[in-house]
C-alpha cells in the first residue's frame, strides 16, 4: 500500500468512525494531495532517483499519519473518565475484569512490569478449583485475561507514577507525562517476593525454585528440600514441607533465628527437619530436568560446600507493590493495604489480592477478593450517578 492508499484509508475510517479532527482531516487530505503530485512527475521523468525521493516521501507521510493518530488517541485518552480502573493482570485484577465489564463498566486493566503476577512463575497448579488435572500458572491467568476481554474489558501496560484524588475523580500518572481519570480504582498490584539475586535461580524458576511451599510443595512427595529464610515464614513453609518431603533444611545465613518463639518450637520439634546456621545460597545447581543441589556459602569463613537437594524454597518474605500509595492510603507496618472487606479509606479506591493478603496468599482467594472488589466498585459508581 502506497501513501495516497494509507491516508486515503485513514481519511475513510477516521470519517466513519467519526472521531477525526478537522484539522487531521484537512492535514491527511493534503499529504494524499501533495503524494498524487509525485506520482504525476515519476510517470512524466520516471527516473530512478524521482522514484526512490518518492518512496522515501511517501514513507515520511506514513509515519507523520501513525504519529498524528498516536497523538490523537492519547489526547482523547487524557480527557476521557473511566469508570473503573484495575491496577494489575494478576488472577485477582483479571477476575475483577470480568465482574467488572458483565456489569457494564467498561473496565481498563493497567498491567506493570510482572504481567500476569505472581501466579507466572509457578509451574503446575493443583489447587484452583474445575481443573482436575491442573492448570499451568501462566495458562491459567491468560484464560481467566482473555474471559475478560471476552465480555468487554481493555488492557493495557504502562506504570503507574502517581495516585491523586481530586474530588470524587482519581487521576494516575503514567509513564512520558500521561494523566488518566477515573470514578473508581481497584488497586490489585500484588506482592512480590523476596529473591536471592543470583542468575542461577532466575534459571530454575518453576522449575526447583519456589516461593510458595502450599503451591508446589505437592510435587516433592518424598525428596529433599532446601528452605531458605529465618522469619516465620521460613518456620511456616518448612513445617508444611515436613508432611510432604522426606527431609528439610532450613537455611538461615545468621546463627538465630528472628521467628516468634512459638514457631521456631513447632519447627525444632518437627522429626525430619534440620538447620543449617550461619549459610547462604552461592549457587543454584542443576541440569535440564531442574534443580539437583545448591552451593552454600558459610557467613563466617566464606567456605563453599555443596549439598544435594530436589527444591529449594525461598522464604525471605514479600514486598507489597504499593509505594505510590505511601500517606494516602492506610497500611500496616510492612507495606499491605488496609482494608474493611476490599475498601479503603479512601472512597472509591478499593484493594484485592496479595496487596492487602499478608496470611493466605492463593490464588483462589485473589481471585475471590477481585470479585468483591468489583462488586464493590459496582456499587460505588451507581451511587455517584444517582
Amino acid at each position: 500500500m502506497d501513501a495516497t492508499d494509507y491516508c486515503s484509508k485513514k481519511i475513510i475510517d477516521d470519517l466513519k468512525r467519526s472521531k477525526t479532527s478537522l484539522y487531521s482531516f484537512v492535514e491527511r487530505l493534503f499529504f494524499a494531495s501533495v503524494s498524487l503530485y509525485c506520482k504525476f512527475l515519476i510517470n512524466i521523468k520516471c527516473t530512478p532517483k524521482t522514484i526512490l525521493n518518492e518512496k522515501i516521501f511517501m514513507y515520511l507521510i506514513s509515519e507523520k499519519v501513525n504519529k498524528m493518530s498516536e497523538l490523537e488517541s492519547n489526547n482523547n485518552q487524557s480527557t476521557k473518565i473511566e469508570n473503573i480502573i484495575i491496577l494489575g493482570s494478576g488472577i485477582s485484577g483479571c477476575t475483577a475484569a470480568i465482574y467488572a465489564a458483565r456489569a457494564g463498566l467498561n473496565p481498563l486493566v493497567i498491567s506493570g512490569p510482572e504481567i500476569g503476577g505472581q501466579l507466572t512463575l509457578t509451574s503446575v497448579v493443583e489447587n484452583f478449583p474445575g481443573f482436575p488435572d491442573g492448570v499451568h500458572g501462566p495458562q491459567l491467568v491468560e484464560n481467566t485475561k482473555k474471559q475478560a476481554e471476552r465480555f468487554g474489558a481493555r488492557f493495557m501496560q504502562n506504570i503507574v507514577l502517581s495516585f491523586e484524588k481530586k474530588g470524587e475523580i482519581i487521576e494516575l500518572g503514567l509513564e512520558e507525562s500521561k494523566k488518566i481519570q477515573s470514578k473508581s480504582l481497584i488497586i490489585a498490584t500484588g506482592a512480590s517476593a523476596r529473591w536471592l539475586g543470583l542468575p542461577s535461580e532466575h534459571k530454575f524458576k518453576g522449575k526447583g525454585v519456589s516461593t510458595c511451599a502450599t503451591c508446589d510443595g505437592f510435587f516433592y512427595k518424598g525428596k529433599e528440600v532446601l528452605v531458605i529464610g529465618g522469619g516465620d515464614s521460613a518456620m511456616e513453609e518448612a513445617t508444611h514441607l515436613a508432611k510432604i518431603a522426606s527431609k528439610v533444611i532450613v537455611v538461615h545465613r545468621r546463627d538465630e533465628f528472628k521467628a516468634s518463639i512459638a514457631m521456631q518450637e513447632k519447627l525444632f520439634k518437627t522429626p525430619n527437619v534440620s538447620v543449617l546456621w550461619n549459610k547462604e545460597v552461592h549457587e543454584v545447581l542443576g541440569d535440564i530436568k531442574g534443580v539437583n543441589g545448591a552451593q552454600l556459602k558459610d557467613t563466617v569463613t566464606g567456605e563453599i560446600t555443596d549439598i544435594k537437594c530436589d527444591g529449594i524454597f525461598l522464604a525471605l518474605g514479600h514486598v507489597p507493590n504499593t509505594r505510590i500509595f505511601k500517606g494516602q492510603i492506610n497500611m500496616d507496618e510492612l507495606g499491605y493495604l488496609k482494608t474493611e472487606s476490599t475498601k479503603t479509606n479512601i472512597q472509591g479506591v478499593f484493594a484485592s489480592g496479595d496487596v492487602q493478603d499478608r496470611k493466605y496468599r492463593q490464588a483462589i482467594t485473589a481471585a475471590g477478593s477481585g470479585c468483591q472488589a468489583a462488586l464493590e466498585a459496582e456499587k460505588y459508581i451507581h451511587s455517584l450517578e444517582n
